[in-house]
């Protein structure tokens, strides 16, 4: 029988902050280079359209192999898996720092979204360590590193910029090497050889898209995830638009606007989602989360004034640090512990997808229909997941779920 999820393998509190650590130094890294991107691009003759195709590219690179990295997370372990992910992905910004035409751009892109399993593979890392009663606030501390990372990152970038589009590359390949060699030196296995040898004789392969989207727990988990995400990302794509054709804002502006949002969500999954998840539970956070981001999506669709418009994003950012740790938690409670990679890599692949498609619909809405489009039409989707969400079982129900799969 693999080890119960409600059993993790006694790890240190100092393992999870190593983890974190390495999460936020490799993110860092990302957050370095990725606003830096279309201007890169546009030295070697990039149109929009180009640049929106780098950036689709990776991400269908990573919903191609990101569930292959979870599987054989299951198989191998997560540290190994963690730092090869690490090692590709520092290769790639060399490559990106070295490139002299498109193509070897969109090589070092491509090559970055192979490489792509750093965070199904961090949180699978949660799940093999922590109760279903920390679970989610595991999570969140894996989301708060993520917001992090895009806090600092684009601030460093902008400041290493200054020495050339190369610099900022190279410190992000130095930052995810050295992210490997600190996981491989100081972060601990956490997957247990016995739970290995079972994924690897009985589900290795065996867990895809459709058997996932079969399970009710996971099947429901994931379709709302892929949906807040492509709302979440339709909105990300456009914003910098809107604020300009109403508010009269340029980059700077915009850079500040998403660092307030950033910080919000981070400290909300840093912390107060950890209490919340105790007294309310997963899904009535995920249902709040769906409804509030929808009012504030559609309310700032209306461009109101600009102070209201501020307290609606910052209303945005609360509502993401509820939804993304909730649900990430809810789907890992609910998976086999020799599945948690293969699953939460499915998870994270749907999220790469929803990242490819919401910037163009989001944009396409903006140009044919007006620019509150986006926002109105997100905000009417997230209400309808909302409603979904009632499918959502309790913690204690997704745990009988998981009694009984693998009973």
């Amino acid at each position: 029988m693999p080890r119960s999820s409600a059993e993790p393998l006694t790890i240190t509190p100092e393992s999870r902050t190593i983890l974190f650590v390495t999460v936020f130094i490799h993110l860092l890294g990302f957050g370095i280079i990725i606003p830096l991107l279309p201007y890169y691009a546009e030295t070697y003759g990039a149109t929009g359209i180009t640049v929106g195709l780098l950036t689709t590219s990776f991400s269908f690179c990573q919903f191609l192999f990101a569930p292959v990295w979870g599987r054989l997370s299951d198989c191998i372990g997560r540290r190994p898996v963690l730092v090869a992910s690490l090692l590709v992905t520092g290769i790639s910004y060399l490559i990106y720092a070295a490139a002299h035409s498109l193509a070897v751009l969109f090589l070092s892109r491509m090559l970055a979204g192979v490489a792509g399993a750093v965070l199904s593979t961090a949180q699978a890392y949660v799940a093999d360590t922590t109760t279903t009663e920390n679970r989610t606030k595991g999570m969140g501390l894996i989301g708060a590193a993520f917001g992090m990372g895009f806090i600092f990152g684009p601030a460093i970038g902008g400041i290493l910029s200054r020495w050339g589009f190369a610099a900022p590359a190279y410190a992000s390949a130095g930052l995810a090497l050295a992210a490997a060699g600190f996981a491989w030196v100081r972060l601990p296995e956490s997957l247990p050889a016995g739970v290995r040898a079972e994924a690897a004789a009985r589900r290795a392969g065996r867990t895809g898209f459709r058997e996932a989207f079969s399970r009710p727990v996971a099947g429901t988990v994931l379709g709302l995830f892929f949906v807040a995400t492509l709302c979440f990302s339709g909105m990300e794509a456009i914003l910098a638009l809107f604020t300009q054709r109403h508010y009269a804002w340029g980059p700077h502006q915009i850079g500040y606007l998403f660092a307030y949002v950033g910080v919000v969500a981070a400290l909300m999954q840093a912390g107060i989602v950890g209490a919340l998840v105790r007294r309310f539970g997963e899904r009535a956070l995920v249902r709040a989360g769906l409804f509030l981001m929808g009012a504030a999506f559609v309310t700032a669709g209306l461009a109101p004034p600009l102070a209201i418009f501020l307290l609606v994003m910052g209303a945005i950012a609360v509502a993401s640090g509820l939804l993304t740790p909730s649900l990430s938690g809810l789907i890992s409670i609910a998976t086999p512990p020799d599945e948690q990679g293969g699953i939460l890599g499915i998870y994270q692949s749907l999220g790469s997808l929803a990242r490819a498609v919401g910037p163009f619909l989001g944009g396409l809405l903006f140009d044919v229909v007006s620019p509150g489009a986006p926002l109105w039409m997100a905000g009417a989707v997230l209400w309808l997941a909302a409603l979904a969400a009632a499918r959502l079982p309790r913690r204690e129900q997704a745990e009988r779920v998981l009694s009984r799969s693998t009973s």
